[in-house]
């Protein structure tokens, strides 16, 4: 399956905007408020989403973070780990040293504990020594029903590596460079799932943020071959992360595309319309976890593929 009824959530303790990852998330802003503010307004903003996530009948299993390590970006499980139907558990090399100490085993147990049977443990995070990243669902995009992983490269997201996982998962890789203007330059876009969404039946994406015209044209060919429908959007909705979407299962299957409150009111109407076309949107405020995170609620959810034990 394309998607999951499962979402694994971690609720912060400490979050702030992280300075280390600050050097290539383009998004991120610092805020004009106290620490202590800030992390106050991202747990209601959490709170909130989790709320409406589970009154729509989608099993969100919430993890609190601890003080200790400093983790501020923790409210973003899915650049660290990947849950598979195989039982496989995947676990990633991060960008940033203190992203790195997100990673805790005690969450496996917590699924475990949950019902779901984990059999594998896959672990990338040996390419940290070397300087190779591989951040995820941030840095890959499973199309799961026709075996293809999408993957926009960048600094977090190494070629080789991602080459690696597309052997290891027996994916057909779909590579290419998406940019951003940053001070007049055009700069790589830190993550693949700011740019770009897969729902099973249509992709929501920023094409113009592929320069080249024969990787832009080679990835819509491959979303329009798998029989997908593609809703473009611009560069100035992507960047209220309108490309930061995730379709879930909610109640009797009924299917959503789950976004924030600014990505939903960027969209142009016959946009939304397009999706509405395919799945009701449901959509959460979450303007400090996206200010100051440079993240949004794609970024927020883990989804559980686990086989049940």
């Amino acid at each position: 399956m394309q998607i999951t009824n499962t979402i694994l959530m971690i609720r912060p303790v400490n979050f702030r905007m992280n300075e280390q990852t600050a050097v290539n998330n383009y998004f991120q802003e610092q805020p004009e408020m106290l620490q202590e503010e800030v992390n106050r307004k991202a747990q209601q903003e959490f709170d909130v989403f989790v709320q409406k996530l589970e009154a729509n009948g989608v099993n969100v299993i919430v993890v609190e973070d601890t003080k200790v390590p400093d983790t501020p970006d923790s409210i973003f499980p899915n650049n660290w780990v990947s849950f598979h139907n195989s039982g496989t558990v995947c676990v990633y090399p991060m960008f940033a040293e203190n992203r790195r100490q997100e990673r805790r085993e005690d969450i496996f147990d917590v699924l475990e504990t949950n019902g779901f049977e984990i059999s594998n443990v896959m672990d990338y995070t040996a390419a940290e020594a070397e300087g190779v990243f591989l951040e995820g669902t941030g840095s890959i995009l499973k199309d799961r029903m026709n075996q293809k992983a999408y993957c926009a490269l960048s600094e977090r997201a190494h070629e080789e590596l991602f080459i690696e996982f597309c052997e290891d998962f027996d994916c057909f890789p779909v590579i290419f460079t998406a940019n951003q203007t940053v001070e007049g330059l055009r700069k790589p876009i830190y993550h693949t799932n700011v740019m770009m969404a897969m729902a099973e039946t249509f992709v929501v994406i920023c094409l113009d943020t592929i320069d080249d015209k024969k990787e832009r044209k080679m990835v819509v060919e491959h979303i329009k071959k798998d029989g997908r429908e593609v809703i473009s959007i611009t560069e100035e909705q992507m960047y209220q992360f309108a490309g930061n979407m995730l379709q879930v299962l909610g109640a009797d299957d009924k299917r959503f595309m789950v976004m924030s409150s600014a990505a939903f009111k960027s969209l142009r109407q016959d946009q939304i319309d397009a999706i509405e076309k395919h799945c009701p949107i449901l959509h959460s405020p979450l303007d400090t976890i996206e200010t100051c995170g440079g993240g949004s609620a794609r970024c927020m959810m883990a989804e559980v593929f686990l086989p049940k034990a």
